[in-house]
């Protein structure tokens, strides 16, 4: 069963994203902010991350993740600007899904890139 680690400073969305994600059989580890991310990203096989959270934000913690591990991130997102998707793939997310969100969606694209990791 996939461990996903979902980092959103949101606890009501990390509520439904986590919710979501149990419902299809994986298994999940939260944080709270980008230093969490950082930090239990080691045994997660994918990262869902928010952008803007305190502490440190997505994008770093993206930077840090890279610079130690090949892990999928997929973004998960209120910033929808072009600039802000293409900044987070070239940052080496594996996508980018913006809020709000279809949870069906979310799972969907967590199983694609899985697939393809």
């Amino acid at each position: 069963m996939p461990r996903v680690l979902v980092a959103d400073d949101d606890a009501h969305l990390r509520e439904v994203v986590v919710f979501a994600l149990k419902k299809a059989g994986f298994e999940v580890e939260e944080a709270m902010d980008g230093r969490g991310a950082v930090a239990g990203h080691g045994a997660a096989d994918l990262v869902v991350l928010d952008i803007v959270m305190p502490e440190m934000d997505g994008l770093e913690a993206c930077r840090r993740i890279r610079a130690q591990s090949r892990v999928p991130i997929v973004f998960l997102s209120s910033r929808d600007e072009e600039f802000d998707r293409v900044l987070g793939l070239e940052l080496g997310a594996d996508d980018y899904l913006t809020k709000p969100f279809s949870p069906r969606e979310l799972v969907a694209r967590v199983r694609a890139v899985l697939r393809r990791a």
